[in-house]
């Protein structure tokens, strides 16, 4: 097979071909496209392709994906294997992300100025993204719970944000728009105290199980009582970054009757040298999906933490009532910085919410209708 590729923008980024042949990875060393005075060229021996072939361009990532002049999702390319000759033409790229597109954008609502914390007796700012059509359905949603709201979609903040906001959007355009994030703002100088538990030695006041409980018995039945959701385990998640991450792996572990899904960025894993996670709470047969992301300039060990978590967690299935659903996640560039959650962020709610059985190709096999989660 010979792929041949013009395109009407000057960009000097790499381009991959990704398809049914490769399992949809977009950055697939084996399948990057050279650079030639009329455009780029890939030959590949025929063997390696099925007769009926779907494919895309992208520039490393879904992140990167081809779409066309006017920034719409373009549907898979379709071949035989029989053709031979592939030529195609690309009138743009997506680069991280964009273009966003504001009709898709959430509804952002502030819940609450100061929600109170019986189990802390404080106050804290919570925020409600609905899905962008929320008010025009009566649909009912799963629900995905973050902490550190700060940094999830307010611009101006201190150390950037996670722009879920702008990366919703996306994910409604492809269809994966169907659900709920509840973002919890941190206690500013209380966060260290909020996010550990009473046996860590980081903070002076760990408050991290009175957190937890807050989450689980006051916050999450408020939630459920206002807006439409989903309000079985299957449907709820949590998640966060740094302490955040590590939190949500307690509060996973210490509620799972509650989360089945975990979006677990950059943990602190350090905290818990360790790895002595609680796990009497799984005492019926819960499956739990985990999607751990982290970048390789982070520091702590962190790629090699993650790792080792996961073999512990992969053995404590032999003792416990728990089945894990691991996604790793490494990025050979990434920092401890919101820029790198930001840019996970729509693959980790594509694997843990859409889609119960396939890699995260989702985002490249455009779904069109919003009730449809298959591939064109």
């Amino acid at each position: 097979m010979i792929f041949k590729l013009t395109t009407a923008e000057d960009d000097k980024r790499t381009v991959y071909v990704t398809g049914n042949f490769n399992q949809w990875n977009p950055r697939d060393a084996d399948f990057q496209m050279k650079k030639t005075a009329n455009g780029y060229v890939l030959e590949i021996p025929d063997e390696r392709f099925p007769e009926e072939i779907e494919y895309k361009f992208t520039k490393g990532g879904w992140e990167n994906v081809e779409i066309d002049r006017f920034g719409n999702i373009t549907s898979n390319r379709k071949a035989c294997r029989s053709q031979g000759e592939l030529l195609a033409h690309v009138e743009r790229w997506r680069i991280n992300w964009g273009p966003f597109k504001k009709e898709f954008f959430p509804a952002i609502e502030l819940i609450s100025e100061k929600f109170y914390i019986p189990q802390l007796d404080k106050t804290r700012k919570v925020w409600a993204l609905l899905p962008f059509n929320y008010h025009k359905t009566n649909k009912t949603y799963p629900v995905l719970y973050l902490h550190d709201a700060q940094n999830l979609f307010n611009e101006g903040s201190i150390f950037g944000n996670w722009e879920i906001d702008k990366k919703m959007a996306i994910l409604a355009e492809y269809g994966r728009g169907d659900l709920i994030i509840i973002g919890i703002e941190n206690g500013n100088e209380h966060r260290t105290d909020e996010y550990v538990l009473e046996y860590d030695s980081i903070a002076k006041n760990a408050e991290g199980k009175k957190y937890i409980r807050f989450l689980a018995d006051t916050l999450k039945p408020y939630v459920d009582s206002v807006y439409r959701t989903k309000t079985g385990r299957e449907h709820t998640g949590i998640g966060g970054s740094s302490l955040g991450g590590l939190i949500s792996i307690y509060s996973g572990f210490l509620y799972p009757e509650v989360y089945s899904k975990l979006m677990i960025f950059s943990p602190s894993l350090w905290v818990n040298p360790d790895y002595d996670f609680p796990m009497m709470n799984f005492r019926t047969p819960y499956e739990t999906k985990i999607y751990m992301y982290g970048g390789e300039h982070e520091g702590s060990g962190m790629t090699e933490r993650m790792l080792e978590f996961e073999r512990l967690m992969e053995d404590s299935e032999a003792h416990y009532s728990v089945q894990f659903d691991f996604r790793i996640s490494m990025n050979p560039d990434g920092k401890h910085q919101e820029f790198f959650w930001s840019q996970e962020f729509p693959r980790a709610v594509e694997w843990l919410f859409f889609d119960s059985q396939k890699d995260p190709k989702e985002l490249a096999e455009l779904a069109q209708k919003e009730e449809s989660e298959s591939p064109e």
